[in-house]
């Protein structure tokens, strides 16, 4: 199956495609070339401030896709989303949406287009996570789609622990992402209480300071200054 891929476009900061480490693809086994693919593409990215980032995948017609996204860091945790088609058709739009999922089956085939926008922010950059599938997951059984005969005891098992693996999966994603957006919670809040002490330490110098100036104003003895008058 193909892999998510990037298309050349206008400004590098905003278009960028599914690339290398930071994308895991899933598709059919070696063994099984024959096995039709379902290309899934997960990323997590840094979008500045008053930016806009844009991502490509080539969609033949009739072939579903979906996309689920959640802001992890930033701001109040929200971003704007759309979907254009190969005709420029905008098929999806949210605005401000701290997560969303999108599912559409391509009525035309072409590459489609996907963007996360953080312009309506002067100054929260955000970080975002993004799952990107394309087609139906293919059948863990190469014949399992077109055979008549029951499943043997063997198949329903290993096919009850793919389902149960998948549950997994997800699970651990969803958990990750909690523990990502909790650690960032917690690391703004220590950042915060940290200034805030050195704030308060500063302040009580300063008062103190002033108060033992004050006091010793007090108890200092000021001696009169006499004039020699010269008659």
């Amino acid at each position: 199956g193909r892999s998510a891929r990037a298309r050349p476009s206008g400004r590098d900061r905003e278009h960028h495609g599914l690339r290398g480490r930071a994308l895991r693809l899933r598709a059919a086994p070696a063994a099984a070339p024959a096995r039709p693919s379902s290309p899934r593409g997960e990323l997590t990215f840094e979008l500045p401030d008053n930016a806009k980032q844009c991502f490509h995948e080539e969609v033949e017609q009739g072939v579903k896709f979906s996309l689920d996204y959640q802001v992890i860091t930033g701001g109040h945790y929200d971003v704007d989303c759309y979907v254009e088609d190969p005709q420029g058709n905008t098929i999806y739009r949210e605005t401000k949406k701290q997560y969303d999922s999108f599912t559409h089956r391509a009525e035309v085939k072409g590459v489609y287009q996907f963007c996360f926008s953080n312009e309506f922010s002067t100054f929260s950059h955000k970080t975002v996570y993004f799952d990107f599938q394309v087609g139906d997951e293919p059948p863990i059984l190469p014949d399992m789609g077109n055979r008549v005969t029951a499943l043997t005891q063997m198949e329903s098992a290993c096919v009850t622990i793919h389902e149960a693996l998948k549950t997994v999966i997800d699970s651990q994603t969803h958990y990750r992402l909690r523990e990502a957006q909790d650690r960032a919670r917690a690391e703004d809040l220590n950042s915060r209480v940290s200034y805030w002490s050195v704030g308060e330490t500063i302040a009580l110098f300063v008062v103190s300071f002033s108060q033992v100036l004050l006091l010793k104003s007090f108890f200092t003895e000021k001696r009169p200054v006499s004039r020699a008058v010269h008659s």
